[in-house]
């Protein structure tokens, strides 16, 4: 993600900026218990969104708000986000190798979360192959999509 933050118009760089800061609380809340952690995640929440108002248009946003939903437990959600996200990185001709695997893996990880099934253990092999050093242990972590 920080390789990207100084592209694009000011309304891209501004919201890949808060997708970062969103990224960070997102990291933080794992580090915290309580109440703190409940504050980190919905600031992070926030960031995400406030992103998305910012340039509708930026991909990253909906990937990291999409990986933000899974990892709260809201695959219903997450599989709509990942969907626009995979969109608008195609629009955009961003759809790299380090995109896809991500896009693989969060798609294997919404399956697995509505329940096991073939089809989200044949994602997350998948994007365990490609990144196993991401993807090794079946999630994405804040962290690792920074």
């Amino acid at each position: 993600m920080s390789d990207v933050a100084e592209r694009g118009d000011a309304a891209r760089r501004a919201s890949v900026r808060l997708v970062i800061q969103g990224l960070e609380a997102d990291t933080a809340a794992d580090l915290y218990l309580g109440m703190d952690s409940e504050t980190e995640l919905r600031r992070a929440q926030g960031s995400y969104e406030r992103a998305i108002q910012v340039d509708p248009t930026n991909p990253y946003a909906y990937l990291a708000l999409a990986r933000h939903h899974l990892d709260g437990g809201d695959a219903t959600q997450a599989v709509n986000l990942i969907d626009q996200s995979a969109a608008l990185f195609e629009a955009e001709g961003l759809r790299s190798p380090e995109v896809n695997v991500h896009l693989i893996g969060l798609r294997g990880w919404s399956f697995e979360s509505r329940g096991p099934s073939g089809e989200g253990k044949i994602y997350l092999s998948r994007a365990a192959t490609l990144a196993p050093n991401v993807w090794g242990d079946g999630s994405l972590s804040a962290e690792e999509l920074r």
